[in-house]
């Protein structure tokens, strides 16, 4: 049984108060507890909240209820993660983040960035996995749709640069009513639900202020919480530990080994099946808390070369001039962030 944090549900008592309604009541003809209105934490059926809101729908005449609900709510109905997504430099990160530890806001729920379905240059596609053939999560699938469109906002700010909204139906309330709502053109009856980005936005910096120690340790306490199995990615964990030894200890294959208490080839061949390495996740690491500690602080460019674990300031430099092409100089400079990330306004113009 898919379940889903409580959480979802925020809002969601004012709401059908206001529409004249009885929250407590309709939660109980579904199943639900009436403490599932008023804490984040309760894991419910997700089965459950899709009954809820189509009977919200049918017993309030609200068609648009689901995309109102969205609209109350903000990125830190996500609790734990959403310290994470707010600690990342660039939205890119926060989207990179959310793919690996959605599982904590229900196991059911998954995103992926991909190629623009129309092809069109320059534009990406944000696609939230969902059966769009089961008419009974269309309002599901609407509120999810809306509330990762607020959470970007919230990350990103209000024009962050989307282009249009895809769904895989026909919705209850007028189409104008959606475009409204996302300040971009609505398709609907579409093969799958996506936000169509522009790709510009990706490396635009975050409008909340980034703290990479807070990302770091909330990451590592993600990572604990990945659920075992065969669904179990390797790739976070090391990416986590890498995060803690980072600048305080070698970060080299043996170490990050036994941190996680598992040989130091086992951890080879998992990573290499997940494409990826300990030498390739250091560096994404290092990039990161690169960009961060060069754009957001005035520290010694020696300190930040100690801090990423690099022996001197001249390595500081050749990695800066391989990831962005830039010096450290450069990039306190702001050369960088000229370059790869133009205003929202003229992202979402594209």
């Amino acid at each position: 049984m898919t379940v889903i944090r409580s959480a979802v549900l925020r809002g969601f008592r004012g709401l059908v108060a206001e529409l004249g309604g009885d929250a407590e009541q309709l939660v109980e003809r579904v199943g639900l507890p009436r403490e599932a209105l008023d804490v984040d934490e309760m894991m419910t059926p997700l089965a459950s909240q899709v009954a809820l809101l189509r009977l919200a729908v049918a017993e309030l005449n609200c068609p648009d209820f689901a995309l109102r609900l969205a609209g109350r709510k903000n990125i830190a109905m996500l609790g734990t993660m959403a310290l994470a997504l707010k600690a990342c430099s660039t939205l890119s990160e926060a989207l990179e983040c959310a793919q690996r530890y959605l599982f904590m806001h229900s196991p059911g729920i998954r995103l992926s960035l991909e190629t623009d379905p129309y092809g069109t240059p320059g534009v990406v596609a944000l696609r939230n996995h969902v059966p769009p053939d089961d008419s009974r999560v269309h309002r599901s699938i609407e509120h999810g749709m809306g509330f990762l469109h607020r959470s970007i906002t919230d990350l990103a700010g209000e024009h962050y640069g989307l282009v249009s909204v895809e769904l895989p139906f026909q919705p209850l309330a007028p189409v104008a009513v959606f475009e409204e709502f996302f300040g971009a053109p609505v398709r609907v009856e579409r093969p799958s639900a996506i936000l169509r980005l522009s790709s510009r936005v990706l490396e635009l910096p975050l409008r909340v202020q980034s703290d990479v120690h807070t990302r770091h340790l909330v990451e590592a306490l993600l990572a604990q919480r990945l659920p075992p199995g065969e669904t179990d990615l390797l790739a976070p964990r090391v990416r986590a530990v890498i995060q803690q030894l980072l600048g305080t200890a070698p970060t080299d294959v043996t170490a990050v080994a036994r941190m996680l208490t598992i040989s130091p080839r086992t951890l080879q061949r998992r990573l290499s099946n997940e494409k990826t390495s300990v030498t390739i996740l250091l560096d994404e690491v290092r990039q990161t808390a690169a960009r961060t500690y060069l754009t957001g602080s005035d520290m010694p460019l020696t300190q930040v070369a100690n801090l990423l674990g690099l022996s001197e300031q001249s390595a500081l430099t050749r990695c800066c001039k391989r990831w962005w092409g830039y010096t450290p100089s450069d990039m306190r400079t702001g050369a960088l962030r000229n370059v790869v990330a133009p205003t929202a306004q003229q992202s979402g113009s594209q």
